[in-house]
Order: C-alpha cells, then structure tokens, then sequence
C-alpha cells in the first residue's frame, strides 16, 4: 500500500511541474480557485433575501457609488452582491451539467467502442442523432417542458451537450484495446467489464479530465444563454442577470454597469476553464508534451 501511494505521490508532483509550465494554465486554474471560494463563502457575508426585489434599498439603476460599488438594477439591489450570489447558481449548473454530460458520454463512448455489433452500432447511430440536433434549441425545448428549476436546468444542458464527449471516448477506447495487453487480457479470461474499467477507463481518464473543463465553460455559456432567452432556474445567476437588464433597458439608460459586470464574470470564468482545459489537454497527452 506505501508503495502504491508512494507512486501516486510521485506521479501528481510530475504533473503539477508539468503543469506549473503553462503561465495561463496557471492563471486560469487561480481565477478560478478564487471563483469557487467566492461562491462557496456568499452565505457567509450575504442574506439570501438580496435578491429580493422588494429589497432594495439603493436607487434604481444608480451608476457606483461608495454605498454601491458596482451600481444598482432596476429595483435599487446591489450588482456587486447579486453578482457575488448569482455565481452560486451559474457555478453549481455549469459544474452539475457537465458531470451529467460527461458520464453519459463516457459510458455511451465506452460502450460504443467495445463493442463492435450491433450494440456498438446502435449507440453509434444514437449519438450521431443527437449529434445534429441543435444542442441549444433542443435544451431550450426540454427545459420549457420540464419547467424552470435548477435540476431541470441541469438536466436539459447535460442530455443534450454529452454526443462529442461520447465520439471522443469512442475514438480513445478503440485506440486503448488495440494495444496487445488487451488481446492478452482477453485470453486470460477478462470480461467486459474487467477491460472496460482496469484497462480501458483509466486510459481514457486524463484526456476526459481535459474534456470536463472545457464542458464545464460550455454549460456555464448555455444556462446564460437559456436565461437571457427566458428559461431559467428561478434564481438568481449571470444569465438572470443580463436578461434583467436587457428588459429593463440597461443599455438605453446608459447603465452599461448592469450590463458589463455580469457578462464580464461569465467571460471571466469561461476563459479561465478553457485554459486549464488546454493546459491540462498538453499536459496529459504525450504527443502534445512532446511537441512543446
């Protein structure tokens, strides 16, 4: 067991030097570090009810001021703490949605590439259909049915965004059992199931380490959208945010503060997701490590 851990020891350290090695990596993994905790301590400081309407106290669409620092929305409530709430909600769907997105992609892809009959060719003709569906309307529709909630918000960006994880995953097993151990494993009586999670899983795990975080700034992008065009959790996040300003005419009135706060946190954290998805993407391929 010692040595076991002594390995996984060693084996984090070289990917963290590895890693330090890319300056955005690392500045998207802090920003996002910083992100996360933000979110996480948001009760500490704030009271649910700031996202009350019958709340606020400022004056409505106030420019920053000493008592607003990033301004007021059309109900006199401060951008800066519904921002600093609002990252709950954006955070938690956009983390929720691509975990669901990536476990269906990952047994399906699995799936797809073991088996090589009909069942593989059935899952294969399945994930192509998805795959041409317009994962944006086809969310937009299911989250209009199911209704506005979070789970149903989750539910809708993470069954319609997981076919190209499922192709990737497809791609890496059939790759991983076309190696001779494989072929040796098999000989010596490994089931399905034996290839499937020793050999197969832990071999396509780094690059879907990879994949999950540009998901993640997918997902985040998607409830944004769904929430500006109407479908949202019933609680408070960016996209809830930018479609209140757009209704309340933020950019006619000149309140660009309403507009940019929230829409520069979305970019914010988005940006940082896709370089750590990057940083981890060279990291954890060797070709890639090898052509730096």
């Amino acid at each position: 067991m010692s040595v076991t851990w002594t390995r996984r020891k060693r084996s984090l350290l070289r990917f963290w030097a590895d890693y330090r090695g890319h300056k955005a990596g690392v500045v998207g993994l802090a920003v996002l570090l910083v992100a996360v905790l933000l979110a996480l301590i948001a009760p500490l400081f704030i009271d649910a009810g700031v996202t009350n309407v019958v709340r606020g106290t400022g004056e409505k669409l106030a420019p920053p001021s000493w008592d607003a620092p990033l301004g007021t929305d059309e109900s006199g409530r401060s951008v800066l703490l519904m921002v600093w709430w609002g990252s709950r909600t954006s955070l938690l769907i956009g983390f929720l949605a691509a975990l669901l997105s990536m476990v269906i992609g990952t047994v399906l892809g699995i799936v797809a590439g073991h088996f090589r009959g009909w069942i593989g060719a059935v899952v294969l003709r399945v994930t192509d259909w998805f795959l041409v569906l317009p994962s944006l309307v086809t969310a937009l529709v299911l989250a209009a049915i199911l209704g506005g909630s979070t789970t149903t918000i989750i539910v809708a960006i993470g069954v319609t965004s997981w076919p190209s994880t499922a192709r990737l995953i497809r791609a890496q097993t059939l790759a991983v059992e076309a190696r001779p151990y494989i072929e040796r494993s098999t000989a010596l009586g490994g089931g399905h199931w034996h290839i499937t999670t020793r050999h197969v899983l832990p071999n396509v795990a780094p690059l879907l380490l990879a994949s999950t975080t540009l998901e993640v700034a997918s997902a985040i992008v998607t409830e944004s959208t769904l929430a500006f065009l109407g479908i949202s959790a019933n609680k408070t996040s960016w996209g809830t945010m930018l479609r209140g300003s757009y209704d309340w005419g933020a950019a006619t009135s000149g309140a660009w503060w309403y507009i940019l706060v929230p829409g520069l946190c979305i970019v914010t954290v988005v940006m940082a997701f896709t370089l750590c998805g990057r940083a981890l993407e060279t990291v954890l391929n060797p070709r890639l490590r090898s052509a730096r």
